[in-house]
């Protein structure tokens, strides 16, 4: 029998060449709507899921998947007799491979949206189907991130499967990731401070070179639901960040932040060691230095201006762990850059 894989996401990375490769390995492609429109425009080969349930989607597209025809044949244990004798009886095809992806509820309640707009974003057949998957991922693949399209391609090229051990793994991303999304949208709607289950949703930024002390293991993580001074920075150069680096960084963009004169701050150690105001960034940079010539050296400096060439001349001068700013002139950036090991962290935002 052939196989047959039921996609359905938003976001759209990668998609077409995975689904391009699940048809090369003989994989009948199912799909709703949006998802279905994208690849059927793409030139793929793709069954529309109304044909599957021979129920058109209803209530504006809240209601697509939401159906036996597709439950059952992703539910159905394949080595259950009695499982498998009643998708025949009802003329349910199994599906052996989820690939779905998520309405961006973490980013769209924090837009500037209604109240009924933000609701609108909450998925529910998404994480439906995702969750039966993952509880039959033994027989089901399923994937809810992009970034496992090419590791799933690999392991399909090398052995024409996907052994167990990754199916699990597959499996337990999917109800990392529900559970995260369910405790952002409780979040959301309680709006209380102290609600009867405590559910934090965090996403991990990054692994980091090591914890507090080097034979430790770290990991950066910020809250889906809030912004904070180290919310959404970007690094431009240099090597890993860790632990310590993000502690002192978040110390020392806090303190710029606190001003909206041009203002320039020194930590070292998790304490600031120069702090001062200017008419230009230039000249903020040389007061926070002169404060403490000595403890700066091998430090952070945050500025909560651009770093313009000027500047950057001058702290090439000497040797700095990390330089924080809201963005880096391009002159500044290619001065500051011939030192492989220096991190520059653009960091926009300024929530204290």
């Amino acid at each position: 029998m052939k196989k047959r894989a039921l996609i359905s996401v938003y976001d759209k990375t990668g998609i077409l060449d995975f689904a391009k490769f699940l048809v090369s390995k003989g994989i009948e492609i199912i799909s709703t709507g949006g998802t279905y429109k994208y690849l059927k425009e793409n030139n793929i080969e793709v069954i529309e899921v109304s044909k599957i349930t021979n129920f058109e989607e209803m209530l504006d597209g809240r209601v697509k998947t939401l159906h036996p025809n597709i439950h059952g044949g992703i539910l159905a244990l394949r080595d259950n007799e009695e499982h498998m004798k009643t998708l025949k009886e009802r003329n349910i095809d199994a599906i052996d491979y989820v690939i779905v992806n998520l309405y961006p509820f973490f980013e769209k309640v924090k837009e500037n949206l209604s109240f009924e707009e933000k609701i609108e974003f909450i998925d529910i057949g998404g994480p439906t189907m995702l969750r039966s998957a993952a509880k039959s991922f033994k027989d089901v693949l399923v994937i809810s991130d992009v970034k496992d399209y090419e590791p799933v391609k690999e392991e399909m090229n090398k052995s024409n499967d996907v052994s167990y051990e990754t199916r699990k793994k597959l499996a337990g991303k999917v109800f990392n990731l529900t559970s995260a999304y369910d405790a952002a949208i409780s979040q959301f709607l309680l709006d209380e401070e102290f609600p009867e289950y405590l559910n934090i949703s965090y996403k991990k930024i990054m692994e980091m070179r090591y914890g507090e002390n080097s034979h430790q293991k770290a990991a950066y993580y910020t809250d889906n639901m809030l912004d904070g001074a180290m919310k959404d920075f970007k690094q431009l150069n240099g090597k890993e960040l860790s632990y310590n680096n993000i502690r002192d960084m978040d110390l020392a963009w806090k303190v710029v932040s606190e001003f909206d004169e041009i203002c320039c701050c020194a930590v070292k150690h998790s304490t600031p060691c120069g702090v001062a105001l200017g008419n230009n960034v230039e000249e903020a940079y040389k007061k926070a230095y002169e404060t403490d010539p000595v403890s700066i050296f091998g430090g952070i400096v945050a500025f909560n201006r651009e770093v313009d060439e000027a500047s950057a001349k001058l702290l090439n001068e000497i040797f700095l762990e990390i330089i924080i700013a809201p963005s880096f002139s391009s002159s500044a950036l290619e001065i500051l850059s011939k030192k492989k090991n220096i991190r520059l962290i653009e960091c926009k935002n300024k929530t204290k």
